[in-house]
């Protein structure tokens, strides 16, 4: 009985074998569904610029960044990627005006310390200039705005991401009362992106 047992277990050991092997042969895509890429943080950058009248632009960088890619490399259809700063980790020109920056007034960083960009779920031809409506998350409220990715394939698990992302402070709440007045501080915010990724 013990031998019956031990035969109809290895039995059905090769048959188990047997069917994955048959279906990862009809479904080869499966073994290799996805790439994850992750930010190299001492590479990469993001800065931020906003216009000022008859004045030096108000120009920083924001120093705390985290982010990453997924991609589908087979259908090409369910790619995603978020990146987000930390708001009150920046350096800037106008180095008076930082608190005031990250006051309530403006980016409001006790309340909503994180700013995030969320590609969802995309999907690409071109894989060298990729153009996609994103996410932007900040100071807790949510818009979709447009983005144009530049790719450059620096080595084969090494890849250069530039991106030039511009969006209304106003929408935001980022600069109230005497602040949202756009005559001399401008509307429109413009991030550049400077990213380096490496495949995990």
């Amino acid at each position: 009985m013990k031998k019956q047992i031990t035969w109809l277990e290895d039995i059905l050991k090769i048959f188990k074998y047997f069917f994955l092997f048959c279906f990862f042969s009809i479904f080869p895509s499966l073994l290799e569904a996805s790439e994850r890429w992750v930010l190299d943080k001492k590479l990469s950058k993001i800065e931020f610029e906003l216009q000022v009248l008859f004045a030096k632009n108000v120009q920083g960088e924001f120093k705390s960044i985290e982010g990453f890619i997924e991609l589908d490399v087979n259908e090409k259809k369910n790619n995603k990627a978020i990146f987000s700063v930390k708001v009150d980790d920046i350096e800037m020109n106008y180095i008076k005006f930082k608190d005031l920056l990250l006051s309530n007034i403006f980016f409001d960083t006790e309340q909503f310390p994180v700013a995030v960009v969320d590609t969802k779920k995309f999907s690409y031809t071109n894989e060298k200039e990729i153009k996609l409506d994103v996410e932007l998350t900040l100071k807790g409220k949510s818009e979709i705005v447009p983005l144009t990715i530049y790719v450059t394939r620096l080595a084969e698990e090494l890849v250069q991401i530039q991106t030039e992302l511009i969006f209304s402070r106003i929408k935001f709440g980022i600069g109230i009362g005497k602040w949202s007045n756009t005559s001399i501080l401008k509307d429109k915010v413009k991030l550049k992106t400077n990213l380096f990724l490496f495949q995990e």
